[in-house]
Order: C-alpha cells, then sequence, then structure tokens
C-alpha cells in the first residue's frame, strides 16, 4: 500500500512539473499573429527595402494564416516610420528597414523620441542593400586608388553625391582619414544624382548599388562596393578593403525590428522564420535583382550586428567632429 501511495505522489508530481512546463511554455510563446501584421517601411514604394519588405510579407502571409501589410512611411529621416512603431507598441506593428537608417540619429537629432535598444528590438536580420562607389566614365578614374590620387593631386575639384545617414557619415570618414577635399552636391532625387554622374556632371556617387544600377556601363561604372565581401550580384567588383580604403567599409544591414512589447520568445520564433523566407532561393534571386544581397540571420545574430555597426559609428562621428546631440 505505502509503494501504490509512493507511486501516486510520484505520477502527481511528473503531471505537475509536465502542467507547469506546458504553461510555462505557452507563457513565452503566446499564440502569434491574432491580427494581420504590417511591416512599416521608411522608404516610398519601390525601393530596395520596400521590395523586400513585400517579398517576406507575401511568404509570411502564407505561413501565418494572416495578412502581412506593408505601410510605406517615408520622411523625416526615418523618425516617421520608427515613431510609429514605437508609440504603437503593438507587437504586430513592426518596422523593416536598414540599419544604416538610425544608427547614426544620436549626432543628427537633439530630441529622437526614443531610446534604440529599449524601444526597437531586433528580429530577424534579412538582406544587405548593396553599397558601392561609383563613377563617370568621363573622369578617367578608373580604380579607387586612382580616385584617391585624382582627389589628392586636384583638391576641391571633384564632386561627389551621397546619401543622407550612414552613408555620408563613412564618405566622411574616408575624405578625413586621407586628408582629401571632395565637394558634396545634394539631390533630392538620388536618381537624378545618378544620372548627372553618367553625363559627367559630377564626378562620383556612394549610394546602394541600386540606386546607380541604370547607368552603369552607360556613362558609369562601380569601383568597388563598401561590404566586407564582394557581392554575388558584383563578383568582379573589389570590396574597398581589399584596395587598402578600410575607410569606406559599411555594411548595408536590413531587416526587422519589434517594440519593447514584444517578448524574447516571440521575438525568436519570428526571427527564424523570417531568416527562413531569406534563405529561399527564388526569394534571394529577386533579392539580388534589386540590388541587394540575401543575409538571413536571426534575433541574436542581428543584435550583434547592430552593436558593431553603432559602434562603427560612434568611432567615426568622433573622428570627424561630430557630437551626440540625444
Amino acid at each position: 500500500m505505502e509503494r501504490n501511495r509512493r507511486s501516486a505522489v510520484a505520477l502527481l508530481g511528473a503531471g505537475l512539473i509536465a502542467a507547469a512546463s506546458t504553461g510555462l511554455a505557452q507563457a513565452q510563446a503566446p499564440a502569434w499573429p491574432t491580427k494581420a501584421v504590417k511591416f512599416v517601411v521608411p522608404f516610398a514604394p519601390g525601393a530596395g527595402t520596400d521590395i523586400g519588405a513585400r517579398l517576406a510579407a507575401d511568404v509570411l502571409a502564407r505561413k501565418w494564416n494572416q495578412s502581412v501589410l506593408v505601410e510605406n512611411r517615408p520622411g523625416g529621416d526615418s523618425l516617421i516610420a520608427i515613431r510609429a512603431v514605437v508609440n504603437d507598441n503593438d507587437d504586430h506593428q513592426l518596422l523593416f528597414t536598414p540599419t544604416g537608417n538610425f544608427t547614426p540619429h544620436p549626432f543628427r537629432h537633439e530630441k529622437l523620441g526614443y531610446v534604440r535598444d529599449r524601444d526597437l528590438l531586433p528580429i530577424a536580420r534579412f538582406s544587405n542593400t548593396i553599397l558601392a562607389v561609383g563613377v563617370s566614365d568621363q573622369s578617367g578614374i578608373k580604380s579607387l586608388q586612382e580616385l584617391v590620387e585624382v582627389a589628392r593631386k586636384r583638391p576641391g575639384e571633384l564632386n561627389v553625391m551621397t546619401v543622407p545617414g550612414i552613408t555620408d557619415l563613412v564618405w566622411d570618414n574616408f575624405t578625413t582619414a586621407l586628408d582629401l577635399k571632395i565637394q558634396k552636391v545634394s539631390f533630392n532625387n538620388l536618381g537624378q544624382g545618378a544620372a548627372e554622374m553618367a553625363a559627367g556632371r559630377i564626378q562620383v556617387v556612394m549610394s546602394a548599388y541600386a540606386i546607380m544600377q541604370p547607368v552603369i556601363g552607360n556613362g558609369a561604372k562601380v569601383l568597388a562596393v563598401n561590404s566586407r565581401t564582394r557581392s554575388p550580384a558584383l563578383p568582379n567588383v573589389v570590396t574597398a578593403i581589399e584596395v587598402g580604403v578600410p575607410s569606406l567599409q559599411l555594411e548595408g544591414l536590413v531587416g526587422l525590428f519589434g517594440p519593447k512589447s514584444m517578448s524574447p520568445a516571440l521575438r525568436k520564433r519570428i526571427g527564424e522564420e523570417v531568416a527562413e523566407v531569406a534563405r529561399q532561393p527564388n526569394i534571394a534571386e529577386r533579392l539580388v535583382a534589386s540590388g541587394q544581397t540575401p543575409n538571413p540571420g536571426g534575433a541574436d545574430e542581428f543584435a550583434k550586428d547592430i552593436a558593431e555597426q553603432e559602434k562603427q559609428v560612434a568611432e567615426i562621428a568622433i573622428r570627424v567632429g561630430l557630437k551626440k546631440l540625444d
């Protein structure tokens, strides 16, 4: 009888442990999504990030059995899109963006209205925007080393268009490190800047490859990509690091972020599912065609990359004489 009692107690204990484990798992990974999911993109429709968001949304809508909508909120140096996600604090409204859109923010704005590592949590790394340095054929410049040499021989004579934000900051890092004088010119329409390069009216563009892609081979050429490794889309184009110009290194990280209300378990689950989308061959092919490189990774991998980029931005800011404003 004592043996039966001990067996009953053991079974009861095992049952309580199993129930507790099940309850804990349910608490850590609640049912999600329970309504339509929204990807907020800080660009107008048609941009590379917008294309990536829509590719992911289409696949995930079928997987999640819920609508996945893409909402474009351009402007305000991405603050409009970021604040929408942060202020709503809804785990069904997520931000799909390049990290370079916000990593320079503390050095560009006095009142951000958000704290990145508290309010904007990495979920998944999806792709890398291909960033590159291009030149006009009329410039006669055939390599990044030649660009440096010409700029030294003719200080202030060359013109460059860069993209506001981290791309512009990294360009300043390059010219400061090598003591070069290259005049910046601005265009509201970045595609117009690329066209001006092809026409020879400006000599250099540093931007997403997709912006200059229409004129490459038609008045302009790519000298180097900014990433650490060569891009699958441009396998014959060297990296800036390969040719001894590490001050131009920049990763065009793009991924998904959630608000502070999102649980770690849910971030992990969504991160794995989003990364799996980027691994699909048909998705990878379409990303490359739009000037991107698939770069799938979960929440932890993405968080590590962002921390590294934030450190890079802080170091460049010191080098070029910028101070934190927020």
